[in-house]
Parts: C-alpha cells; structure tokens; sequence
C-alpha cells in the first residue's frame, strides 16, 4: 500500500473472477497503471487478459499471496463461499477485501463467517449490460458510473480510504456511502424489482394469442421497458432470489399500484354518471403525476446544460459513517478524495 499525501493507495489490485464485470474492471485498472493480478476458475480468458497486461494466477490463493493491497471479489454470489474460504486461510492482514455483488447484506455475512470482517468493505458497481463473460468485458463498461460503498459499525476508515482511492482514482468513478440494509432496499428498487417486471412484460407478450402482430408493432417504448428482460435467465433469477425478501415486497406494493390503477379503469369505463367518471379521471390523472419530480430530473439530465454542482465535505472523524450516508441522502456523489477527512463531491441525484 502506497501512501499518497497521507492517504493509503492501492497500487496492486487483485481480482477473483475475469468476467464482464471484472474483466472491465481489470482492464480499466491496468489502464491507469495500476498493477493488476487476476485468476479466474477456468483460464480461458488468460491469453487476452494477459495480453492486456494482467497478470493471471493458476489458483485463487494465488491472489493473496501476491499481497494486493486490494483484492476484488468479482465471482458469482453463490460462488462466494468457496472463494472466501480459500482465500480465508492465506489473506495476509495487509489486504483490504472487497467486492462487486449486487446485494451487501449476504456478502457480508459471508465474509464474517470465513473470519475476514475486520478487512472487508463493500462495494458494487453501477455498470453492466445484458452480456457475460471476458470476451464482452471492457474498460469502457465502467464510464461514469456510480458505485455503492457499504460499511458497517466495525469497518476501518483507512481500509474504507483504500478502496475508496481505488474507485474514485484508479477506476475515475463516482461514490457513495451507505450500510448494507439501505444498499439492499435501494437495489430492489432500481435493479431487481425491474428485471421482474421487464420478464413479467416479456412473458405477457409470450403468452398472448397475437403475439406477432404486436411484437410488429413494437418500437422504443417496448425496447426500453423489456431490455433487461433478454438477459441470461439463470442469471436473473439467481440476482433476484439473492435479494429475495426486498423484491417481494416491492412487487406487492406495486401489484397492489397496478391493482388500483385498473380499478379506476374500470370504474371509469362503467361509471353511471359524469361526476363518477370525472372522479375516476382525476384519480387517473393523479397515478400519472405522482412521478413528476422524476420526469423533471430526467428531462434536466436530457437538456444538454447539466452542470452538477460541486460541494466540500468535511467528515467528523467520530461519525464518518453517518456523516457519507447523509451526504448519499442529499444526492451528493463523491468524485475524488480531499484529505483524510475531506471529499469533493456533486450535486447528481437530487430529485
């Protein structure tokens, strides 16, 4: 671990899994001349990633005895355990262990049971497509994306610093700061939950009669409502059943948003007087507002003015936890760290 004005930096970097994910990440990393070690559980990919200038290992364990002062799990989640065991009895305290799953919760009680808590931070990357493996990766997967940072009541600062510099300075991306719990509920939302109902729209097109005549039809508003339904669908199920419990509720809710929706429908279609139908308008007219602080963002992000503002934090060295997850609250992403206890963030997401 190099140090950099006071600040640690991960200066070797070592990454379990070359696929999408982390095979663009690996690239990426090498790009900005970080030093990057890699092993996958089959070597196919070996010959272009070391042609890429990453160096690939025969074993997992490997890894840690290269002593990255990062090492990134980029496997399956159900292929964590094994991984973290392996690793567990060969890790070196030196290394500060994270990884790109898209659930925080599980991972982390992963990592507590194979006895490597105290060096663990979370993090999962906001980027990926509806392709897999290394021959899709590419460094320019990870263009301007976001990623959550997790930490807990027990995670260190400096290792949290570390992974932070690797983010924000190896890789040129944004940040924020969150606990496990936050990070799973706001995953459910924006990325489980929508790749069931992209399916559920999919499925409705499968199943229906005149299913020709309306996939003809078809144009840009059924492209980007199903696009993440043509991913893999072993792939799919086994995101969504990881974060099973927040998906499941989010799809109640919004069964019983739907169910209320064509009630009104109905009520309007039937409606045995004008004031009755003109009741049911308004509450129609009402479904379709309730989203217009959203459109109001998106259609600020669409006009070509963006300019993000960029605000100072000064974080409490007592309270940095609390402190980074209200700054997330505030729409505020971290781009570059200002000290040890200063960042330099922008104004990104505030609706």
């Amino acid at each position: 671990m190099n140090e950099n004005g006071g600040l640690p930096q991960a200066a070797t970097i070592a990454i379990a899994g070359l696929g999408l994910i982390g095979g663009s990440l690996a690239r990426r990393l090498v790009a900005d001349g970080r030093r990057v070690v890699a092993w996958n559980h089959r070597p196919h990919p070996y010959e272009q990633a070391r042609a890429a200038g990453i160096e690939c290992m025969d074993r997992i364990e490997d890894l840690a005895l290269a002593k990255p002062d990062v090492l990134v799990l980029c496997t399956p989640l159900k292929a964590m355990p094994q991984a973290l065991a392996s690793l567990a009895p060969v890790l070196g305290p030196h290394t500060t262990l994270t990884d790109v799953g898209s659930v925080k919760g599980q991972v982390r009680d992963e990592v507590k049971a194979a006895g490597l808590a105290d060096r663990y931070v979370g993090a999962h990357p906001m980027a990926g497509s509806e392709f897999s493996g290394y021959g899709a990766s590419s460094p320019d997967l990870y263009d301007d994306a976001l990623w959550a940072v997790t930490v807990d009541g027990h995670t260190d600062y400096d290792r949290f610093l570390i992974v932070a510099d690797m983010i924000c300075n190896g890789v040129g991306n944004r940040i924020i700061v969150l606990d496990d719990d936050t990070h799973d509920r706001a995953a459910a939302m924006i990325s489980h939950m929508p790749h069931v109902v992209a399916t559920a729209l999919a499925n409705e097109l499968t199943a229906m009669p005149e299913r020709n005549i309306a996939q003809a039809l078809a144009a840009g508003c059924w492209r980007d409502m199903t696009r993440v339904a043509l991913t893999d669908p072993d792939r799919t199920r086994a995101m969504v059943e990881e974060d099973a419990a927040n998906v499941a509720e989010l799809l109640r809710h919004m069964s019983r948003r739907l169910a209320g929706m064509a009630d009104l429908l109905e009520s309007e279609a039937t409606a045995a007087s004008d004031a009755t139908a003109e009741s049911s308008r308004e509450s129609i007219r009402g479904f379709f507002s309730v989203a217009q602080p959203y459109r109001e963002f998106k259609a600020w992000q669409r006009s070509g003015d963006v300019d993000y503002d960029e605000v100072s934090l000064s974080i409490d060295a007592g309270n940095w936890r609390a402190d980074l997850l209200e700054s997330a609250k505030r729409g505020e992403h971290i781009i570059r760290l200002a000290g040890r206890h200063g960042f330099v963030a922008q104004v990104r997401t505030a609706l």
